[in-house]
């Protein structure tokens, strides 16, 4: 896992997709790939009204990503300092073997480029103390991000147990 979290209030947002245009206008992105996606669910029953919730789904930058091993030209690689992983535009050669490995849809075709991309956490904004992209334009601030390590205690798990809870209990 990098040594940063994305989390989303699943509460307070509002599905405006400001997120997933913000990451687009950032990367230069034609129609089509989205490294962000904030997915309807519903509508389900809260408190006695109809409601649609909003998941956001970035990369999750995982401890073994399965995108990297399938990479037969080296091109998704990930830091040594903060686990992010990331697509070396250079290096690849288009061939989608990791849009078929990964499980959770992170890696994107960009018909424009004739490459894959995936969401690098705005490497290069990180790097000059920024936030990424789709953070910093979220109108509700549901997106919250920042060092693993830094999270407060129990934060997670209560994360955790909301996504589980919404997961298996529709109804709020």
């Amino acid at each position: 896992m990098s040594k940063y979290y994305l989390l989303q209030d699943s509460e307070r947002c509002i599905g405006c997709l400001a997120c997933e245009v913000s990451c687009k206008s950032n990367k230069s992105l034609p129609v089509g790939p989205a490294l962000c996606k904030n997915m309807s669910v519903g509508p389900v029953e809260i408190k006695s009204l109809p409601r649609v919730r909003f998941v956001f789904m970035p990369c999750f930058h995982c401890e073994d990503p399965w995108c990297l091993d399938v990479c037969p030209s080296g091109a998704i690689q990930k830091r040594a300092g903060d686990g992010i992983v990331f697509i070396e535009p250079n290096l690849c050669i288009g061939c989608k073997s990791c849009i078929t490995a990964c499980p959770w849809g992170a890696c994107q075709w960009d018909p424009a480029a004739a490459k894959a991309v995936k969401c690098d956490y705005c490497k290069d904004r990180l790097d000059e103390g920024l936030k990424p992209a789709c953070v910093t334009k979220c109108l509700t601030q549901c997106l919250e991000f920042g060092v693993a390590d830094k999270l407060p205690s129990g934060r997670r798990e209560r994360f955790a147990a909301q996504i589980a809870r919404d997961a298996f209990n529709p109804k709020g």
